[in-house]
């Protein structure tokens, strides 16, 4: 699901537990895009905390037949971009995922700043919601990105997204790839 997604089906939620919440939905004010992102995005500053709403993020368990196939036969085609801040759990807890995703199935993992973050994120009119954000993109090109976490996530999304973002970047339509995408958790370090 998109960031764009989410921030839909957040909003959605707030106003239909307003509308069940109360006798008249025209009595209560529009709900906000702030109130509607807040609703979507974690922020943690420890590790229990991340690991708290982790155990809430359902994990992928169906997988294409092709999956290990085409995680390690692109592997050379495409990077892993994340941005991070410092002391950020989420950051860590992500960056450690990326680097076992990198070890089984030969993807490069690199940061990025938080500068080239908020340009890639107003670029896909995603809302910035702060650290850590992963995009993949092919080597060679950095204006085809496609984001795979808004937050850090279980293992096991990561490569089912990074999978998907290799399909997308190869021609499987952008509609059906995130369809297929776990849901981005928004599990981010509190905003500095």
């Amino acid at each position: 699901m998109s960031p764009g997604e989410i921030l839909v089906f957040g909003w959605a939620g707030l106003l239909l537990s307003g509308t069940v919440q109360t006798s008249s939905a025209r009595a209560q004010p529009p709900i906000s895009r702030d109130v509607a992102l807040r609703a979507a995005i974690h922020p943690v500053s420890t590790l229990p905390e991340a690991r708290a709403w982790l155990a809430r993020v359902p994990v992928t368990r169906d997988f294409p037949p092709d999956f290990e196939a085409v995680l390690r036969g692109q592997a050379s085609l495409y990077v892993i971009e994340m941005s991070t801040a410092p002391a950020c759990i989420a950051c860590a807890d992500l960056w450690g995922k990326l680097l076992t995703l990198r070890a089984r199935y030969g993807w490069q993992v690199r940061t990025i700043g938080a500068q080239e973050a908020m340009l890639r994120s107003g670029r896909l009119g995603l809302p910035w919601v702060g650290n850590p954000v992963a995009w993949v993109r092919p080597i060679a090109d950095p204006n085809r990105i496609v984001p795979v976490a808004i937050g850090t996530d279980h293992g096991v999304n990561l490569a089912r997204n990074t999978y998907l973002a290799a399909k997308m970047l190869t021609g499987v339509r952008v509609a059906v790839g995130v369809r297929a995408m776990a849901k981005f958790t928004g599990i981010v370090s509190p905003a500095r």
